[in-house]
């Protein structure tokens, strides 16, 4: 096996960015209908996923390649993930179980120690990515004091890092967890927010109905369709094709602009 392993838990069909030109029956919004759409009314609550939705690209499995190569897991480690992805792409391992496995993995680390990383890693191969539409959408939202959440199957250390570029507070951050006992790392689960599991994360704290919801995948799709007003942003082809399907009108940043068919 290669010392620069590449694993990447997200197919490129259901988690990255459009692909194909945009069917001509969907709604693509322009940045000025984007942000009047999402603003008025003022939403009381808004939902944010994170990879390719405030950011472009996936951190997750970026995070999980750079531990591989900086050291910060075993090569004990590196190889049961790999084996692990390459069994989540043969379907043979589902979604909720390899993002669950991606947070396990780090088990007996000290959680400082994956604080420092993700800071690292954050800083150095995904700010320069953030979307600044997306930005300046949070800060309006915030400005007009909107509640806002973030939601992703990303481990908690690089969403909690990343959104506080968005002035958004860890408190209000659903994202992949295990407990820390006594400063430590362990395998045991606490939350895996991915397809129907973000429902099911956000009703835990008490939003059953967002007034406005952001996301760019199909596992996005439950969360999109429980707000008063979704937007696809950034979508994959799945969830374009799911958005030409429901009439959710899609919105690109410009730096991630595809053609239309």
């Amino acid at each position: 096996m290669s010392e620069n392993i590449s694993v990447t838990r997200l197919a490129s069909s259901t988690h990255s960015a459009a692909s194909q030109p945009i069917p001509s029956g969907v709604s693509r919004l322009a940045t000025a209908d984007f942000f009047a759409a999402a603003l008025r009314p003022v939403p009381k609550v808004a939902v944010f996923d994170c990879d390719g939705t405030l950011w472009s690209g996936d951190a997750g499995s970026g995070f999980m390649n750079w531990s591989f190569n900086s050291g910060l897991l075993s090569r004990e480690a590196t190889d049961w993930l790999d084996e692990r992805h390459r069994a989540y792409r043969r379907g043979d391992v589902s979604e909720l179980t390899i993002c669950g496995e991606m947070v396990q993995v780090y088990d007996g680390l000290r959680d400082a120690e994956m604080r420092a990383a993700a800071a690292a890693y954050f800083s150095g191969h995904v700010q320069k990515n953030i979307f600044p539409e997306m930005q300046q959408l949070v800060a309006t939202l915030q400005g007009l004091g909107t509640e806002i959440w973030a939601v992703s199957s990303t481990n908690h250390w690089v969403i909690e890092e990343g959104v506080r570029r968005f002035g958004i507070d860890s408190g209000h951050v659903l994202a992949a967890c295990v407990e820390i006992t006594h400063g430590i790392v362990t395998r045991r689960l606490l939350d895996v927010p991915t397809d129907e599991g973000k429902v099911a994360s956000l009703r835990r704290v008490g939003v059953t109905r967002p007034c406005v919801v952001f996301g760019n995948s199909v596992h996005d799709a439950a969360m999109l369709a429980t707000a008063a007003r979704p937007f696809p942003v950034n979508p994959s082809d799945l969830l374009v094709a799911e958005s030409l399907r429901r009439g959710w009108p899609i919105y690109f940043p410009a730096s991630v602009e595809p053609p239309s068919a």
